[in-house]
């Protein structure tokens, strides 16, 4: 159980910093899915820095459970912003969307698991 934990855990941190960095650089694939959704280009860098601040949680709840699972919580309800905003304007491209909502989710399921609720 813990390698599972370990591993989906640090593949969510990777994939929500990657995501991040693409925010706060700008660039053209985020501001395209961006335009598409109506969410205004200068929302990115806040938007970014919350999937951040999710992955440093993550990584800090390696050594502090609390905080890992406080992350987790928070990627989850921000996925399901995201997935929210494309289907509110009918965007039904939500492969990647899903993808980042259930390794949040997973990571939140198996974290519960490993250590406990806090």
């Amino acid at each position: 159980m813990f390698a599972a934990y370990v591993t989906v855990t640090s593949l969510t941190i990777v994939a929500n910093a990657a995501g991040a960095y693409a925010d706060f650089t700008g660039h053209e694939a985020v501001g395209a899915i961006a335009d598409r959704l109506g969410v205004p280009r200068s929302w990115m860098v806040r938007l970014g820095a919350l999937m951040g601040a999710g992955a440093l949680g993550l990584l800090a709840g390696f050594a502090v459970p609390a905080l890992g699972t406080a992350a987790a919580c928070g990627l989850v309800l921000y996925f399901l912003g995201a997935i929210g905003a494309h289907l509110r304007v009918r965007d039904h491209d939500l492969a990647g969307a899903l993808t980042m909502l259930a390794l949040a989710g997973v990571s939140l399921v198996l974290g519960v698991a490993q250590h406990g609720v806090w």
